[in-house]
């Protein structure tokens, strides 16, 4: 109860309940309410200007991420599924989102991460495919400058992380991921436990 109180505290806009339900009607699961509050707390807190985002779904957690943002703020979002991003781009229409503060790429992350810019970015959010994390992250702790912030969705991976008798490989493959950004000595780490579990973690300077 505790739980569900704090993830549902602080509500989310039309805007981002009508992005919701688009995720509901591609079958899709997007961060819940309190990991999209704790994100836009986060680029918020970092002054973000520059995100990248690995899995624009619908663009709910894109949504969160913006309101937190800069107002001249640019969010880069990668996604394989054209048909995720129409849905995302009808997301940021409805809510105001100017054209140039989207840029939404259709490619797999894996290809498009290596062609951005080391250190431009002040947050990079990794909700992509499961299997891949442990590769994106070197790729997004490149990408961020100084004092960036680092987050992976899904951390928790429906509890599954935690116990380990669990050793399907997208368990395997998230709770790899979550030990590198633990043990890396350039990343001041926090698991929250909103959702299905934010990992967060600050670049040292």
């Amino acid at each position: 109860m505790t739980h569900a109180f704090a993830d549902l505290f602080v509500p989310e806009d039309e805007h981002t309940v009508s992005a919701r339900n688009r995720s509901a009607d591609l079958g899709l699961q997007p961060v819940s309410a309190g990991a999209g509050t704790a994100l836009t707390f986060l680029a918020a807190a970092c002054g973000a200007r520059a995100v990248v985002e690995v899995g624009t779904g619908t663009g709910v957690s894109g949504l969160h991420l913006l309101a937190g943002m800069t107002p001249d703020g640019v969010l880069t979002s990668i996604d394989l599924e054209a048909e995720h991003q129409r849905a995302a781009k009808e997301s940021f229409s409805a809510a105001g989102v100017g054209q140039g503060r989207a840029r939404l790429i259709n490619g797999r992350a894996l290809d498009v991460l290596p062609r951005l810019t080391d250190g431009a970015y002040d947050l990079v959010l990794v909700d992509g495919d499961r299997d891949e994390f442990p590769e994106y992250v070197p790729q997004a702790i490149r990408l961020l400058r100084p004092g960036g912030v680092l987050v992976l969705a899904g951390a928790l991976h429906d509890g599954k992380v935690s116990d380990p008798t669990q050793r399907d490989s997208r368990t395997v493959a998230v709770r790899e991921a979550g030990r590198m950004v633990r043990d890396e000595a350039g990343l001041v780490p926090v698991l929250l436990p909103v959702g299905d579990g934010l990992l967060a973690a600050v670049k040292r300077s």
